[in-house]
């Protein structure tokens, strides 16, 4: 029984899961940030090379 009530103590004091789970999380919102940041960004291309596209048209006289 003193094994046991031993080994609970040192699981609970034993803070390396902690900083995994941490280290998880931080990672995680990282990534999200990330795929916002490039979604934001290509929608932002999207309309740009629209735009572009669009000038170049009405500048050749609409054919395309």
């Amino acid at each position: 029984m003193q094994k046991f009530v031993n080994a609970t103590r040192r699981f609970l004091r034993d803070e390396e899961g902690v900083t995994a789970i941490e280290y998880g999380l931080i990672a995680a919102l990282i990534a999200v940030v990330i795929i916002a940041s490039v979604q934001i960004v290509g929608t932002g291309l999207t309309n740009v090379f629209t735009a572009i596209s669009d000038a170049l048209a009405a500048a050749l006289g609409g054919g395309g």
